[in-house]
């Protein structure tokens, strides 16, 4: 049986820490949590009592070398902000760990290489949790692109909506700040750029990009004509009528693990949308060549009506167009089972010569239209199929996924088309 320490008992660690402690208890065994924040582990350990689990001993950030010595880990579970991945990483499999890390796999290309020297340095393993790989529409979406249906895939337009409570909750947190996260183009979008790369088996070579804070922020709302201000909702008489407004105290689980946990690092969760200091886009625009010939057009936009996303491939022998719609959440706000999971979906196929067909995807239930559970299967069970399907990301395919983001983001500032390789070369044999 392995035995897996956490660090970083966020909003996300929630769905590890309950699988280990439930499902997955005759196969894996959580042994330590580990934070910078105390109240945070300590509620984390709270939820392991409610689901019949003892407690973990907790470790702050500092003693996480003295953690997996202590407890003997043989992985490592990192969902800690994006920027302080890599250091866990590294320090891990340094350690003699393998590791389980939330993606994205880091923000860019320096803390990448430092994650590559690392694993050929110490030949230990990291696993990427790219949960929308396992989810059935999109699994069934690769099978038909790997059978040929529409011949050789020649473009792709992909459009992906974040709605106005998940879309603005990035405008709430951390992630506002693109030093944490790398702008949504890392921290969202390599969910969706590791989808293409995915489906299409094949890896970016150049990437062009534009985007924009046009929505959210303090001068775009004064644009508007808004004049009542806040800094954070909790306090705030302003924030009481503002629909984006995040109210802490009304939500237990929030409350718990960041209103009450405050006075121990300064974090504050509920900031308000509209307010300074935000250096992330949520406007944005990126076109893709593959290293297949493949081109794709894609976009994100953090501020729409509903949430979802629509993808789009034209091919030598047809097309196939993809519909998803989503159910809305704020990360923690609710039943973690209910993240990302559907509210419906379409995939039909559009032969050249032919009527379109309705393909049927197998029902899923679970968070991200069902992947979380198959991915936490694959994780932390017993399995002992074959992966034909290659859902399974190593620290390549977390590379390749973010490096289509890095490179937007270099092409937003510089206004120039990037090619991939010259922002991080990765080996084929990688």
């Amino acid at each position: 049986m392995k035995k897996y320490a956490l660090v970083g008992t966020g909003g996300r660690a929630i769905f590890f820490y309950t699988a280990l402690a439930t499902e997955f208890r005759s196969t894996a065994q959580l042994v330590a949590f580990c934070d910078i924040n105390q109240t945070r582990m300590n509620y984390a350990n709270e939820r392991l009592r409610e689901l019949g689990h003892a407690e973990v001993p907790t470790y702050l950030a500092r003693d996480f070398e003295r953690m997996v010595r202590e407890t003997g880990a043989d992985e490592v579970i990192v969902t800690t902000i994006d920027r302080t991945h890599h250091t866990y990483i590294v320090r891990a499999l340094e350690l003699g760990c393998n590791v389980v890390t939330e993606k994205p796999m880091t923000i860019d290309a320096p803390r990448c290489r430092e994650i590559f020297d690392a694993v050929e340095r110490t030949g230990r393993r990291v696993r990427v949790t790219f949960n929308y790989r396992y989810a059935p529409h999109n699994t069934r979406v690769y099978e038909l692109l790997a059978a040929g249906e529409i011949g050789q895939v020649h473009s792709v337009h992909f459009e992906w909506l974040l709605n106005t409570q998940h879309g603005a909750d990035y405008f709430r947190r951390w992630h506002r700040d693109k030093r944490n996260s790398g702008g949504l183009l890392v921290h969202k979008a390599t969910h969706h750029f590791d989808l293409v790369n995915f489906w299409l088996q094949s890896r970016p070579e150049t990437v062009a990009a534009m985007g924009d804070l046009r929505f959210y922020g303090r001068e775009n709302a004064e644009r508007r004509g808004e004049t009542k201000f806040y800094s954070r909702a909790h306090g705030s008489a302003y924030a009481a009528d503002d629909p984006f407004a995040l109210h802490l105290e009304q939500t237990p689980q929030l409350k718990a693990m960041y209103l009450d946990a405050e006075a121990e690092d300064g974090y504050h969760r509920d900031q308000s949308v509209f307010g300074d200091g935000i250096s992330i886009e949520d406007t944005m625009n990126v076109l893709v060549r593959y290293r297949s010939g493949a081109v794709m057009t894609y976009s994100l936009t953090a501020y729409s009506p509903w949430e979802g996303f629509r993808v789009v491939f034209n091919g030598s022998k047809g097309r196939l167009e993809v519909e998803v719609v989503e159910k809305s959440y704020v990360n923690s706000g609710g039943d973690q089972a209910l993240e990302g999971a559907l509210t419906s979906h379409s995939i039909l196929l559009r032969p050249l010569f032919g009527p379109p067909q309705e393909i049927e995807v197998p029902e899923a239930t679970g968070g991200h239209g069902g992947g979380d559970p198959q991915l936490l299967r694959d994780l932390f069970g017993e399995s002992t199929e074959d992966d034909r399907l290659r859902r399974a990301a190593s620290h390549v395919d977390g590379a390749l996924s973010i490096l289509t983001g890095i490179a937007a983001n270099l092409s937003i500032s510089r206004g120039t088309m990037v090619c991939v390789d010259d922002v991080m070369k990765i080996e084929e044999k990688e």
